[in-house]
């Protein structure tokens, strides 16, 4: 499946899940309670394994939450097709710029959808690392925090990330400078 394609599938299945999950009568018809609180554990457990997999800097534990075709794009906008490419590309991050990173994540907002699609939205506060990417700036001093989005899918009683964004949080803005008061002469 060429890029087009799978980016034009990828938001062909964004989008019915956002119509899906504004339309009363199918959420009525969503799984039930029990399952839905075991899909949303499977889920934050994904997460976790991803986490720790990271503070290992192991890249291949990192991706393999990663469908094959999955498209990942990083923080400096930068699209990886293909969970190969994905899991390469954090190989050379975990050998260079963030060998001694450490990140916590914490799931910000989780929605099932249905019962096999899910959109989850983290947020990462990274440390220890040696350098960032050009163009990507501490959120404060040591500390980068970050927005991650994913859309998964289930399939064979597995999850697994079809499309995923990271965004950098930026630090907060200087406060404005105040213009000294006029002297009254004198």
């Amino acid at each position: 499946m060429n890029r087009f394609a799978r980016s034009s599938a990828i938001m062909a299945l964004f989008l019915s899940c956002c119509v899906s999950a504004c339309d009363p009568a199918e959420k009525a018809q969503g799984a039930s309670q029990g399952a839905s609180q075991n899909e949303e554990a499977s889920l934050r457990k994904l997460v976790a394994e991803q986490t720790e997999a990271w503070n290992r800097h192991d890249a291949a534990a990192w991706s393999k939450a990663f469908a094959p075709d999955a498209e990942f794009i990083n923080i400096v906008g930068t699209i990886f097709s293909g969970r190969d490419e994905i899991q390469k590309r954090h190989a050379l991050l975990f050998e260079s710029v963030f060998k001694d990173s450490h990140t916590e994540v914490t799931v910000r907002k989780l929605r099932l959808i249905d019962s096999n699609v899910a959109v989850v939205d983290t947020d990462h506060v990274v440390t220890g690392y040696a350098a960032l990417p050009p163009g990507v700036q501490a959120t404060e001093q040591g500390v980068l925090r970050t927005r991650m989005r994913y859309v998964m899918k289930q399939s064979g009683g597995m999850w697994s990330i079809v499309a995923g964004q990271n965004t950098d949080v930026k630090p907060a803005p200087a406060p404005p400078s105040q213009p000294a008061p006029a002297s009254s002469g004198g």
